[in-house]
């Protein structure tokens, strides 16, 4: 706990308590987490005995305590965390990620949380609607998370398979042109979902259910006039279905069927004239019980911090008048 501020010639000091925190996890390599803490706060952090003293501003040290205690209380579960978490921890105000659910996926010994407030509230989502509508920015793990709740579904038998779709929609490039049949042809659209998978489940065990079927991953297409019951089912890259094939989405769903609808409002590759699906269900699909739409930010992108200057840059640009 802070033992508070006190006054000094340049603002205040604030000390909080470190013990039974792992100092070289908190401190960071060549003390970058605490050089991290000084320059997006503006305060001078060090570690004295059992504490870290904050000093700056009365400002600056109010907008560095809450983050240097999710520093500290990260160190002491011996979980680490670098530069680039400091900045997260500095720009989430969802609360520390560790109050929400953890997912342990058997097999790969892997433990898949959310490393934001607003991921961890992303993962409780899915674990409590039908139907969850993740939109958000590249980098947040709309897809990663959504993925990982899946498998733990499927390993905890609360559902018999896994179906992971996509729009495979041509952006910029024509698929008539790549080499191959058309899976060939639709897989490059479909690698993402591999990925992630991969990074759940050890190789054979993916090999073995995409052979048996027990994970489907495939272009949305060819979900048309199935019934998808006892399933978990991912639709990634919604801003690109039309309202169509949205519709014939979620009128797959049988029993005991979740799904979740990934998509970023952004990066719609559609033509000018066709709408896009995940901008209707929006509009009409909110306040209906069991289908919760849950929004991610910059502040929840956790692939390296350029990648969130990035999407900042975007944002503002699309806000500025033309």
């Amino acid at each position: 706990m802070s033992d508070g501020g006190v006054g000094t010639v340049e603002g205040v000091t604030a000390r909080i308590a470190t013990d039974g925190a792992d100092l070289l996890t908190l401190a960071g390599v060549g003390d970058a987490n605490l050089l991290e803490l000084q320059r997006v706060c503006a305060v001078r952090a060090t570690l004295r005995g059992d504490a870290l003293v904050l000093a700056g501003t009365a400002a600056a040290v109010e907008k560095a305590t809450p983050v240097a205690q999710r520093m500290i209380d990260t160190a002491r579960r011996r979980e680490s965390f670098d530069a680039d978490d400091v900045m997260r921890f500095s720009l989430d105000t969802n609360g520390d990620p560790a109050a929400g659910p953890r997912l342990v996926l058997p097999g790969v010994r892997k433990v898949v949380q959310g490393k934001t407030g607003g991921q961890s509230m992303y993962l409780q989502a899915m674990l409590d609607n039908d139907v969850v509508v993740g939109i958000g920015p590249a980098g947040t793990g709309k897809t990663y998370l959504a993925v990982a709740a899946a498998v733990d579904a499927l390993v905890r038998k609360r559902v018999k398979r896994i179906v992971l779709a996509r729009p495979a929609v041509e952006a910029g490039e024509s698929l008539g042109f790549l080499p191959g049949d058309m899976q060939a042809k639709v897989d490059p659209y479909l690698r993402p979902l591999y990925d992630a998978l991969e990074d759940m489940m050890p190789a054979e065990r993916v090999s073995k259910a995409l052979e048996t079927r027990v994970i489907e991953i495939a272009p949305l297409a060819y979900m048309r006039g199935r019934t998808l019951a006892d399933a978990f089912v991912i639709l990634d890259e919604a801003q690109n279905a039309t309202c169509a094939q949205m519709k014939m989405f979620l009128t797959r769903l049988g029993v005991n069927s979740r799904a979740v609808i990934t998509g970023d409002k952004t990066q719609v590759d559609l033509p000018r004239k066709i709408d896009s699906g995940l901008f209707q269900i929006e509009r009409i699909l909110p306040g209906i019980e069991g289908i919760a739409f849950h929004y991610l930010t910059e502040s929840d992108v956790v692939r390296h911090r350029i990648v969130r200057d990035i999407v900042r840059a975007y944002a503002v640009d699309s806000d500025s008048p033309k």
